[in-house]
């Protein structure tokens, strides 16, 4: 049956031509982006997931800066660790010089304060972006990963980098102690006098400049052999008159040893000041230790002085603890950035599998998507023809009425 107000040829060839350029614009959308799932319509399931990633993506490229800065912070500290460590085996040299008895040690004195201070300077000058590890300042947390659990939680890990303090901060025993004192000391080390008997008279005072003690900081004599000592407290340390508390907790230790014809006064009227005098028949040496809470590392540096045999003798069991310090920053400092720059390749390979990943997921064929579209465009120009063919067929109704 033919009818004139119902072209079902017209109806199948308009739908067919529709789901045609529906195809058509899907598929120049695809080449137009590059992507397969370009919005949350084309497939929501694959588009969350691939949006997930991409934000890690660029979450792991933060992380590959923060890596890059922090490998480069800890190897200027490695490589000011080595640097002292060279500096200190140069002194270790001279100072093993200074042990024959016809050389000049003043000179030889001079080149190891040389090395003093020019280790000094590499400790002040290993920052990077302000941040310095081997002048016993704080250590640093380098961002090293995010890590994704199954529910889909995120945390961040990161790197400590421990400082290791290479300084050398503090006092030594030559700012706390003044008297008849033989050779230069350093942290740890002594001052040191003779009292002769039958009358020798010697005076100490602790703290001669009035620099401030710290809790925890040690103050020691040794007299006769016999070593009483007193640590800092926190009290003590605020006090104003820290010095004579020191002095007055020594001469009553001192007093308790009963050394033969030893006198020690507590002169009051000098703050911190103790007199020694010895009435016995025996000579006494006299020495005054002092550690530092605060020193640094490399404290013990300070004292040592090879202008005497004594100084050298002293100073060449203290260089091989120094150097020992240093090799052991050193070799920290290495393992840390090993492991940095170990984190660094992984997250950048991580960074190309999560990519490639996404790109599996969302990105357009373009082989397939090119040979769609010279398909669909010839099946467009079939639609069209079929959909003409079709609107002409009531034309041919008006023959039966002529």
């Amino acid at each position: 049956m033919s009818s004139i107000l119902t072209n079902n040829s017209a109806m199948v060839a308009l739908q067919t031509l529709k789901s045609i350029n529906s195809g058509l614009a899907q598929t120049q959308s695809q080449i137009s982006t590059g992507k397969n799932v370009a919005s949350a319509k084309d497939n929501s399931a694959i588009w969350a997931i691939s949006k997930v990633m991409e934000s890690d993506v660029k979450g792991f490229k933060a992380i590959s800066d923060s890596l890059s800065l922090g490998e480069s912070t800890v190897a200027v500290a490695r490589q000011a660790s080595e640097t002292i460590t060279d500096l200190l085996t140069q002194m270790k040299g001279k100072i093993v010089a200074a042990q024959e008895d016809n050389v000049d040690r003043d000179k030889i004195n001079d080149d190891v304060t040389a090395l003093k201070n020019q280790i000094a300077s590499v400790v002040g000058a290993a920052q990077f972006n302000g941040l310095n590890l081997v002048n016993g300042g704080g250590g640093a947390s380098i961002l090293s990963s995010l890590d994704r659990d199954s529910a889909g939680n995120v945390t961040a890990s990161s790197i400590t980098v421990a400082a290791q303090d290479l300084s050398q901060g503090g006092y030594t025993a030559n700012d706390i102690f003044s008297g008849s004192s033989t050779g230069s000391s350093g942290n740890g080390d002594a001052v040191a006098f003779a009292l002769d008997a039958g009358g020798g008279n010697e005076q100490v005072e602790i703290a001669e400049n009035g620099l401030p003690f710290a809790a925890g900081d040690k103050v020691a004599l040794t007299v006769g052999g016999e070593t009483v000592s007193y640590t800092v407290t926190a009290d003590d340390a605020a006090s104003t008159t820290t010095a004579d508390v020191v002095a007055v907790a020594l001469k009553s230790k001192i007093d308790n040893l009963n050394i033969a014809g030893l006198t020690v006064d507590y002169d009051s009227g000098t703050p911190g000041t103790l007199d020694f005098t010895n009435a016995g028949a025996v000579d006494l040496s006299v020495s005054g230790q002092f550690t530092n809470a605060g020193s640094g590392g490399l404290g013990a540096l300070a004292g040592i002085d090879v202008s005497t045999a004594g100084g050298a003798t002293a100073a060449l069991a203290a260089v091989e603890t120094l150097i020992d310090t240093s090799i052991e920053a050193a070799a920290a400092f290495g393992s840390v950035e090993g492991r940095i720059s170990t984190q660094a390749d992984f997250i950048s390979n991580l960074t190309d599998s999560l990519t490639s990943g996404i790109g599996a997921m969302v990105d357009a064929d373009m082989e397939e998507a090119s040979a769609r579209l010279q398909a669909l465009q010839v099946q467009q120009q079939l639609g069209v023809q079929a959909l003409s063919i079709a609107n002409q067929a009531p034309q041919s109704l008006l023959s039966l009425f002529r």
